[in-house]
């Protein structure tokens, strides 16, 4: 119990140390000097662009961190990712045929045009994968397959849409595909942060569920689980959290991946607590990935996706030889 509370506080300050020097790290370095007086240039890029940026990357790694604990308790497969479900490529379907048809929606001020049509995608996708995979028996293995299914099925679309556009609509096209966090003010925070909340505190509820679905479904049922209920419920609502994050950021890989898998070896597998370390984790990691991405190669700055997608892939590949090697 204390190593898991030790844990937890070091996840808690590592996370709070990143949130408050992220926002003064940058091309124009900024002191807390600069931030305090009502006016001024760094008054403004701090406010204005820097603070709304990295909160929002932190409730969105904070919120795909959570999603993959619960992804991978529901399939009962630590290597299972959010990426699978089909819901991050049919955000982009989305955003990519509004670019091509030229309509961008937009609920709130400093929200991006395409928010709504990457989240009505996802949406579609995540329909689409709830009615295939429970066509017959509703399993896990049914509702996984048709998630890959349908990650291909969007995919393809997306391609046929990007060759089919001019070329500055197709440059459009593959930055928001590659993931990026932008934000100018809090608008588009206001919009991620309820998925953040409503998924955790599902997560927390629903924590001594997660944690007999590790052990089987067939002891779940037996303790008074409903097996199919839950199962079903908790797809569709990891799959609009992470629709909320998608439409915001774009697609941001492994994240879901490696917080879950990471936060397990230092705080164990009970959910109560694995859930929040991951959000803990999952938000520092994106914020830690976004500062990178913005300053390692200023003035210029390449998406927060494509660093997280290689160090997510790297990862995986060395959860897969370490697996194998247990194996044999």
């Amino acid at each position: 119990m204390r190593g898991r509370r030790s844990a937890l506080f070091v996840l808690f300050s590592l996370s709070a140390a990143v949130l408050v020097v992220a926002p003064l790290v940058g091309m124009h370095a900024l002191s807390w000097r600069d931030i305090w007086p009502g006016e001024g240039q760094g008054h403004r890029i701090f406010w204005e662009l820097r603070l709304p940026r990295v909160c929002l990357a932190w409730v969105t790694g904070a919120t795909l961190g959570v999603c993959g604990a619960v992804f991978q308790a529901l399939f009962r497969n630590p290597l299972a990712s959010p990426d699978m479900l089909g819901v991050s490529t049919g955000a982009a379907f989305g955003a990519v045929l509004s670019i091509r048809l030229g309509l961008t929606v937009s609920l709130l001020s400093g929200q991006s045009g395409l928010s709504v049509p990457a989240f009505l995608g996802a949406g579609v996708a995540t329909i689409v994968v709830c009615a295939a995979g429970s066509w017959r028996r509703r399993s896990t293995s049914s509702l996984l397959l048709s998630g890959i299914a349908v990650s291909f099925l969007f995919s393809s679309l997306t391609l046929i849409v990007q060759y089919t556009g001019n070329y500055v609509d197709t440059f459009r096209m593959a930055r928001w595909t590659m993931g990026s966090v932008q934000a100018v003010g809090f608008g588009t925070l206001w919009t991620t942060l309820p998925a953040l909340l409503f998924i955790l505190a599902v997560a927390v509820f629903c924590a001594p569920e997660l944690d007999l679905f590790l052990c089987g479904e067939e002891l779940a049922e037996s303790r008074g689980v409903s097996v199919k209920r839950l199962r079903i419920g908790l797809f569709v609502g990891v799959s609009l959290a992470v629709a909320a994050s998608v439409s915001a950021c774009g697609p941001v890989g492994f994240i879901g991946l490696m917080g879950p898998h990471i936060c397990r070896r230092l705080v164990g597998p009970v959910h109560r607590t694995l859930v929040v370390a991951s959000a803990l984790f999952g938000g520092a990691f994106l914020v830690a990935c976004d500062t990178a991405a913005r300053t390692l190669w200023a003035p210029a700055e390449i998406p927060v996706g494509v660093l997280t997608s290689c160090m997510g892939a790297s990862f995986f590949l060395w959860l897969l030889l370490r697996r194998e090697r247990h194996e044999r």
